[in-house]
């Protein structure tokens, strides 16, 4: 996968998202721009760019599987140790992502258990009637 493009991330975030908590394809937009107004045409930024609210999307991304966060220590002139802290794109991820959701995939699993799938009278107790 080359350059990621607002469109490649929007249909990422889109798939990434379950039912339960829909995106439509405008909020999706806004969020795969706002975040590649962060990128540009890299695939790694610093943490400290971000406000809390953007990092809470980030966040939200990465649970996602599409960030990723890695650090880095380096050593202060005056001896001290300093962590950076970087948020990366899954290339992979988004890739797959713009192909299969979320919810295809949970849909194929048919080892997934559902309360739904019980007979009615499994609630009842032993001998008692309905």
């Amino acid at each position: 996968m080359g350059i990621v493009t607002v469109e490649d991330l929007t249909q990422a975030i889109k798939n990434s998202i379950d039912d339960s908590h829909a995106m439509v394809e405008e909020q999706a937009y806004e969020l795969a721009h706002h975040v590649l107004n962060f990128f540009g045409y890299s695939d790694r930024i610093i943490d400290n760019v971000l406000e809390p609210e953007d990092r809470d999307a980030f966040y939200m991304l990465e649970d996602a599987g599409i960030l990723t966060t890695e650090r880095e220590e380096t050593t202060l002139y005056d001896g001290r140790e300093w962590r950076i802290h970087y948020w990366l794109f899954k290339r992979d991820k988004i890739s797959d992502l713009m192909v299969n959701s979320k919810r295809r995939d949970s849909d194929s699993n048919e080892d997934e258990f559902s309360y739904s799938d019980l007979p009615d009278d499994i609630w009842q107790r032993g001998g008692e009637a309905a």
